[in-house]
């Protein structure tokens, strides 16, 4: 009986070992995405007044998490039953990554300042503005869901290739999953409070010495910080989703030399991806709008 005991025990202390082994190597392998999945979120929940950064951020975290909730079971289903799905669903959250980078970039190079009665008219319609709160954290969660789908992925290829056991799988892919959030949500917290930080180490300090100097630091480094993160944000989502096209389709995958390097092939495939993606939207939209034009 006490042998039996033991015998468990011994069972449950190495699946334990065997966790954590491969949840420190599916981490490893997902340290890139995670990488551009912070550069990407940092830009998305910055923007905000002061006070409405942390309910925001807030938001996004909790629909992250219902992100993979959703994603987690969808992903081991479809693994089992029919696995090429997966390699579709990539593909798509791919082009919505391209289309998402390379619409910032067109509107940074050709956008059209706007007259007084505009903003006036704007600020006026902010409930309705599609830039508006609400809109802003869709968008992100939206984009969440992209990065994390590929997360899971990532991590679930990971024990694949070491052929655990489906008990493994789970619980080292919902690990990776959780640990991602809460660590890309909890660093993004701390850069969007770090001119607060600085405020208060100003205060504290009465603006005199070491402290002080360094409040105001934080304080200039914020925007210097935030304009950052929306390049670096805007090239990832290019990236991510060039590396989504570049080892899901077969056919760039060979017709592309390998004597490149894949961050440029990846780069490359984003704005092309990205380019075609809006180009089609933007047809999209002037015929739907001309069709509602047409009816009223």
């Amino acid at each position: 009986m006490a042998s039996g005991f033991f015998a468990i025990l011994d069972d449950i202390a190495a699946l334990m070992d065997d966790i954590a082994v491969t949840s420190k190597l599916a981490t490893q392998k997902t340290a890139g995405i995670l990488g551009d999945d912070l550069a990407v979120n940092a830009e998305k929940a910055t923007g905000f007044l002061s006070s409405r950064e942390l309910p925001v951020l807030w938001a996004i975290t909790k629909g992250s998490f219902i992100n993979k909730l959703i994603i987690l079971p969808i992903i081991f289903l479809l693994n089992w039953l029919f696995p090429i799905a997966i390699k579709i669903a990539l593909i798509l959250g791919g082009i919505y990554l391209a289309y998402e980078g390379v619409e910032k970039i067109i509107e940074f190079f050709f956008h059209r300042d706007k007259k007084g009665h505009e903003v006036i008219e704007e600020s006026s319609l902010k409930e309705e503005d599609e830039h508006s709160e609400k809109s802003k954290i869709s968008s992100a969660i939206k984009t969440d869901f992209i990065l994390s789908l590929e997360i899971v992925i990532i991590a679930l290829g990971t024990v694949i290739e070491k052929e655990h056991p489906l008990v493994t799988q789970i619980i080292v892919v919902s690990l990776v999953a959780i640990l991602a959030t809460i660590g890309v949500y909890g660093i993004v917290a701390l850069i969007v409070r770090m001119d607060d930080a600085g405020f208060f180490l100003m205060k504290k300090s009465k603006n005199k010495g070491f402290l002080s100097k360094l409040g105001e630091i934080l304080v200039k480094a914020l925007p210097i910080v935030i304009k950052i993160l929306g390049v670096v944000g805007t090239i990832a989502l290019i990236l991510v989703s060039g590396g989504i096209f570049l080892h899901n389709i077969d056919y760039i995958h060979h017709i592309i030399p390998h004597t490149i390097p894949s961050t440029i092939i990846e780069f490359g495939l984003g704005i092309v991806f990205g380019l075609v993606a809006v180009l089609l939207m933007t047809i999209f939209k002037k015929i739907s709008s001309k069709l509602k034009s047409t009816k009223s």
